[in-house]
């Protein structure tokens, strides 16, 4: 027994497999205790420890798998992670060792590795070699199937030449037909939740020693039954999944190259498939369908079936197509146009109003003067037209909703959903268990509200102040998981604490006022340069550790700068209240506290006299910052040739592009009087320097100066210029939190939400219309700013039209069709000059719209009457005449 173990511990493989081999299994299983407290004694060693002994650990695995009699400890003993290292295997060996056992063991143990998702991949070719012999069926997890094809793929065969074997890869077609367990797997990787990995290795699909070739040949030679295969490829579309998953699968029917009946035998598949399967998959569902009605077996319902599902779809097109579609069948036998015709009214309800406009030309084409049944059932579909096509549809099929026949614009009536209320944040009264218990999940949560963390500073101030002991014993159980709060744990480091981390070990006295000295530099950098959003964080953190070195020293009753409101907004007669009790009570004000409370509170020049009347410092500072000292700094605005970023290390040259940049100068009230952490917030800054710093705490910072939307909206503008021409998102979230501060709402926050608008990813885009939503409903809203801001945009570039359609199109369907327009119509001059921008059909569109719903009349917008005279059907052309008609007949009107 020593002996073997002397063996394990020496890393000695080939000694332990001889020393085991003679043993029975009730020696071996004797050996099992030792082994098993050997194992033990290698999960404390160190890393360090743990490399050198790669072999005592291999060692140890194979004399463990070796001695275990019962399959599933023997299978947990091979699949063990502690006993792996990152070398291949030595399945021969083991293998070797267990090839005596029962073949019904044997296959318990294939089996059970198959099981384990996470290794099954190592211990692939271990379980095929387990299995040789037995007469056991093949696992069908789907870790085994996708380790069966990933070896397929790349099994190789051994050449002797002259002395040394030389590996050569093996073709897929030959270990396919080798291997026993081929027409067993094959249809489970039509089963498989994601496809095997190996599958996709292919550029074209009918390749020979490609996965989708192979398993066509497969079918042609019999080997696999065809019927079998293509059953399980469209089961498998039709399951779902993501694009790049089903790509194979698509590939896979291409190759087999189906005949007209195997396709007209899964009609309804091809249907449900176009219906709602990702695009490309129900593309080529739709043209499947389409050869099937060009044999003549795809009857007149069927088509109607397919159509009324294409048609709901946003893909255009997938729309135009099948409207193509629905026109070669109403020409082929008039008498379909019972079944086509209602199924063709699904595309009134399409948001593109071309489409809308094909279908009821579609409509009229084919309708005959005696289908008045037909004329009636179309007259109720036309109620989804838009306003501009209403005239028309009421032409061909009588009166609609709208006798008159148009946009019904005279009783228009602007819809803007109501601004977020604000809340109060209530932190007098509380108690101290729902101190703790908020104080408890802050120190869980990565990314705490600005909300939830001055409710727990303040809180605690308060409590600590009343009683600090009580507050001390009602802590420290609720953070025992937290190593800093155990008694034997020593003082903490303030830099490793968040601001209501600060506060309680403090209470808890795990903190050294030393430490906590306004002259230490938070970070060891000391007050130098930072980006915008570390100088925030340093002003929370400073502050915070301020409240905690008073709690040590000299406690505070409670905080001056704790919010009134949830956004960050203090009222002027709360920090009057406050400055007052401070006064009775003697209190010396803490200066960084102070300073973030005039950051926060309401510029309100009438209680600048109140103020005054204190007749103390703070006072006076006070009545100051409320009528002169507080005036926010103007910004400058110039258009700047800005590189997109560095060289990438392949070498290609970036482009440079243009940008409208946003300066602010120097505060000076904020560099001179103000505690030094704060002197960042006040120094010139430019909108041009972006960052990579860590997301997730922007609208929290927002907290710290929110009576002044406009510094903040600068120091936004870079980022979402960044999601405007790169690939960056989440400005637009902070954005739409912004518009709902405090301050004046000038021309930074509008060319913010600008720049926004045109951003790359939808969800910020959606926050910026928003942020517009919130300006309106609010009346700060200035219409004729923000679409100059536009059209400048939109000639450098940072704005795309299609982008900014988007985000028209979402901000006109919350009922705001007048105020979309009011800014597109000063945005569109910049496109109607420019008419290969991208997407400015799209633009227009968005613009008709608008003025169908509206009818504001006015002036044209420049280069629109120019636009509308070309002669073409291109969209751009199109929609130019759509919205310069709309525009005529409501100034008519």
């Amino acid at each position: 027994m020593n002996t073997l173990l002397d063996a394990v511990r020496a890393g000695r493989c080939d000694l332990v497999a001889a020393l085991i081999t003679p043993l029975t299994a009730g020696e071996r299983r004797a050996l099992l205790p030792e082994l098993t407290a050997l194992r033990r004694e290698t999960r404390t060693w160190d890393w360090s420890r743990r490399w050198d002994a790669e072999p005592t650990l291999r060692a140890l695995h194979l004399a463990g798998a070796a001695c275990h009699t019962g399959a599933a400890a023997a299978a947990s003993w091979i699949a063990a992670r502690d006993l792996r290292d990152g070398r291949p295997r030595d399945t021969a060996r083991l293998a070797a060792l267990l090839a005596a056992r029962d073949p019904a063991w044997r296959a318990d143990v294939a089996h059970r590795l198959a099981a384990r998702t996470a290794t099954v991949e190592d211990d692939y070719p271990l379980i095929r070699t387990l299995l040789e012999g037995t007469g056991a069926p093949a696992p069908t997890t789907d870790g085994f199937v996708h380790a069966w094809a990933r070896a397929t793929t790349t099994s190789t065969d051994t050449t002797v030449t002259g002395r040394r074997p030389r590996p050569r890869p093996r073709p897929l077609r030959v270990a396919l037909r080798e291997d026993p367990y081929t027409a067993e797997l094959i249809p489970r990787l039509f089963e498989t939740a994601e496809p095997a990995p190996s599958l996709t290795w292919y550029d074209d699909p009918r390749t020979p020693g490609r996965w989708p070739a192979e398993l066509a040949h497969l079918a042609l030679e019999g080997t696999v039954e065809r019927h079998a295969l293509l059953t399980g490829t469209v089961n498998r579309l039709l399951r779902g999944g993501r694009t790049g998953h089903l790509a194979f699968y698509a590939d896979l029917l291409d190759v087999l190259d189906l005949t007209t009946d195997e396709r007209a035998e899964h009609t309804a598949d091809w249907i449900a498939l176009a219906a709602d399967a990702p695009s490309p998959t129900a593309g080529r569902a739709q043209q499947t369908l389409t050869t099937l009605f060009e044999a003549g077996r795809l009857p007149a319902d069927r088509l109607a079936e397919m159509s009324a599902a294409v048609l709901f779809r946003p893909e255009k097109k997938l729309v135009r197509a099948q409207l193509v579609l629905l026109g070669k069948a109403l020409r082929r036998d008039r008498e379909d146009r019972f079944t086509l015709l209602p199924a063709t009214a699904a595309a009134f309800g399409h948001p593109d109003t071309a489409l809308q406009e094909k279908a009821l030309k579609l409509v009229a084409a084919h309708l005959r003067p005696d289908d008045d049944a037909l004329r009636a059932d179309l007259a109720l579909d036309a109620e989804q037209l838009g306003p501009g096509l209403r005239r028309t549809a009421a032409a061909l099929l009588g009166d609609l909703a709208d006798p008159a026949g148009g946009p019904d614009t005279d009783g228009y009536e602007e819809t803007l959903p109501a601004p977020p209320a604000r809340r109060p944040l209530a932190t007098g009264g509380q108690p101290i268990a729902r101190t703790v218990e908020l104080v408890a999940a802050l120190a869980k949560t990565n990314a705490p509200t600005a909300e939830e963390t001055e409710t727990a500073l303040d809180l605690l101030v308060r409590h600590a102040h009343q009683d600090r002991t009580a507050l001390a014993a009602a802590l420290l159980p609720a953070l025992a998981d937290r190593h800093w709060a155990r008694q034997d744990a020593g003082h903490a480091d303030p830099a490793h604490l968040s601001a209501p981390e600060l506060l309680a070990a403090a209470v808890l006295g795990r903190l050294d006022p030393a430490d906590l000295s306004p002259r230490r530099p938070i970070d060891g950098r000391g007050f130098g340069q930072h980006c915008i959003h570390d100088a925030l964080q340093r002003v929370t953190t400073a502050r915070a550790r301020e409240a905690a070195l008073r709690m040590l020293t000299d406690p505070l009753p409670f905080l001056l700068a704790t919010p009134t409101w949830d956004c960050g907004t203090l009222e002027p007669h709360d920090l009057l209240t406050r400055l007052t009790a401070y006064a009775r009570q003697g209190c010396e004000p803490a200066p960084a506290d102070f300073a973030q409370a005039l950051l926060r509170v309401r510029r309100d020049p009438r209680a600048a006299a109140a103020a005054d009347a204190l007749a103390t410092p703070e006072g006076r500072r006070l009545a100051a910052w409320l009528t002169t000292d507080g005036e926010p700094a103007p910004h400058t605005r110039h258009v700047s040739d800005q590189d997109r970023g560095p060289r990438p290390w392949w070498g290609a040259q970036r482009p440079t592009v243009r940008r409208i940049v946003l300066e602010i100068p120097e505060h000076l009230v904020i560099q001179k009087e103000f505690p030094a952490v704060f002197h960042p917030l006040g120094r010139p800054r430019t909108g041009t320097p972006r960052c990579w710093h860590w997301r997730g705490q922007e609208r929290a910072h927002l907290a710290v100066l929110p009576q002044d939307r406009e510094t903040q909206a600068v120091w936004l503008l870079p980022d979402l210029t960044g999601c405007a021409i790169e690939e960056d998102r989440g400005a637009g979230e902070v954005l739409s939190r912004l518009a709902e501060l405090g301050g004046p709402a000038g021309p930074a926050l509008h060319l913010a939400v600008a720049t926004g608008l045109g951003a790359r990813h939808a969800e910020d885009r959606l926050g910026a219309v928003d942020a517009l939503l919130v300006l309106a409903a609010r009346g700060e809203l200035d219409t004729a700013l923000l679409g100059r801001d536009l059209a400048e945009l939109l000639r450098l570039g940072t704005v795309k039209p299609n982008r900014l359609a988007d985000a028209a199109r979402t901000a006109a369907a919350t009922g705001a069709y007048a105020t979309t327009w009011a800014f597109l119509a000063r945005a569109l001059p910049a496109v109607l000059t420019d008419a290969t921008a991208r997407g400015a059909g799209e633009l227009l569109a968005a613009a008709a719209d608008c003025v169908e719903h509206c009818g504001p009349g006015g002036p044209l917008p420049e280069g629109l009457a120019p636009a509308a005279a070309r002669k073409g059907t291109s969209q751009l052309a199109t929609q130019a005449r759509r919205l310069h008609t709309a525009l005529t007949t409501t100034t008519a009107g």
